[in-house]
């Protein structure tokens, strides 16, 4: 006869806390997949719909329709994006409770107002669809974070549960969107964490899955960029070496420059006024150079398979960072992710084709990778979310790593030096 299991005191309540932690991620991560998947359908929606085409990429849809057709939705698009935010910051002005709340300010523990953001995500949505020249990877972040925040708050999870649940959820919805489950938990953990323990790797691993594997519904599982496999070798290595501080420099006068603009963007009446003069004017490129529309997807596509000779890219690259920069500065919300990939991308393209000429023998696509992976790591402040992801987006192997690893790493290095050097001339 065996004998009974003695009793623990506490078994009970732990018993109920931890099935109760287990369903909770496992809902966030149901939750962000939904979110992303909806986000993903409504983008693909909105720009069928306004350049009349059925099928192929964004780029193809641009150019099979009237080229008049792009400055009309840009200036749609400002319109509804410049009314949208002029009614919705004017609301939160005068009720705090309905200001929008920032994913980075939900993680560290504010309550997400549920109109708000959902009225926030859906704006980026829909300027992004109509050609935006934004990232559109922060609506899908916002609604991952409301759903978790709202989940978390009703089940009575505590605050550090709650903290690690909302960044998960936010991340998760990243992973959904782009079907990069690896990135996006690397992202909840390196980005929006800032920790590595077995207490965020479960549950951002897990809600990163669950999102992309809920998501699979609408969200394709091919790659999001088409490029041949980068193979190493010793020019791609010793040239990925030497353009990576250079990548650095130019990624650091993109983050500044966007600092810039979000700190100079127009607010009250006038957003609804500069907005769609912006847009207007960013359509107006767009008759000429269909690439600069868009979350940059366009011109990363074209880099990453040198579609066109890399002085031309290197040109398109220097519009579609004004363009971005612009559309910041117009009072737009959304993210920089995919445009400081293409444009990272473009330059590693024309930087590696320049190399080429010193030491020929590598695939210029492998210095647009490589570049990509470095311009991103700079501007996410986020080196091994931005090797991650490119990697994902791009369906490499690991041959690719060691390169790009090297550039990142020169790349990063110049902005901590430089930011190293400054404190010491500041310090008397």
């Amino acid at each position: 006869m065996s004998e009974a299991r003695p009793h623990i005191p506490g078994d009970g309540p732990f018993r109920r806390w931890l099935l109760r932690t287990i369903v909770v991620t496992a809902l966030v991560g149901v939750g962000a997949g939904v979110a992303g998947g909806l986000v993903f359908a409504a983008l693909h929606g909105i720009q069928h719909l306004a350049f009349n085409y059925s099928e192929g990429t964004f780029l193809n849809g641009l150019l099979e329709a009237p080229p008049a057709a792009r400055v009309i939705a840009l200036v749609i698009a400002g319109v509804i994006g410049g009314v949208g935010w002029w009614l919705l910051r004017r609301w939160g002005v005068r009720r705090a409770e309905h200001a929008v709340v920032s994913v980075e300010a939900a993680v560290g523990g504010k309550r997400m107002p549920v109109v708000v953001t959902i009225l926030n995500a859906g704006l980026q949505i829909i300027i992004v669809g109509l050609g935006a020249s934004i990232g559109r990877e922060v609506a899908p972040r916002e609604l991952g974070a409301l759903w978790a925040d709202w989940l978390t708050r009703r089940a009575g999870l505590d605050a550090t549960q709650r903290k690690v649940l909302v960044a998960c959820g936010a991340a998760a919805g990243l992973a959904a969107v782009y079907d990069v489950p690896f990135g996006g938990a690397v992202f909840a953990l390196e980005v929006l964490l800032a920790e590595v323990t077995l207490a965020t790797v479960i549950p951002a691993f897990a809600t990163a899955a669950i999102a992309a594997l809920v998501a699979h519904v609408v969200v394709p599982t091919s790659p999001l960029y088409v490029m041949p496999q980068v193979e190493l070798s010793p020019p791609l290595v010793v040239g990925s070496i030497v353009i990576g501080p250079l990548l650095g420099l130019a990624a650091l006068g993109f983050v500044r420059g966007a600092s810039f603009a979000q700190k100079h963007r127009p607010s009250g009446w006038r957003l609804a006024v500069v907005m769609p003069l912006v847009f207007a004017a960013v359509g107006v490129i767009a008759l000429w150079i269909p690439a600069v529309l868009g979350n940059g997807r366009s011109l990363g596509q074209l880099a990453l398979s040198a579609a066109l000779p890399p002085l031309l890219i290197l040109g398109i690259t220097a519009l579609k960072t004004l363009t971005t920069l612009g559309t910041i500065g117009a009072g737009a919300a959304g993210g920089t992710l995919t445009p400081s990939l293409a444009i990272g991308a473009g330059l590693g393209l024309a930087l590696g084709a320049a190399w080429s000429l010193l030491w020929p023998g590598a695939p210029i696509v492998g210095f647009a990778l490589v570049g990509a992976a470095a311009f991103l790591g700079v501007t996410m402040r986020a080196p091994i979310t931005g090797l991650v992801l490119v990697v994902e987006f791009a369906d490499q192997g690991l041959a690719v790593l060691a390169p790009a690893m090297l550039a990142t790493a020169g790349a990063v290095a110049v902005g901590y030096l430089l930011r190293r050097r400054s404190r010491f001339i500041e310090t008397p």
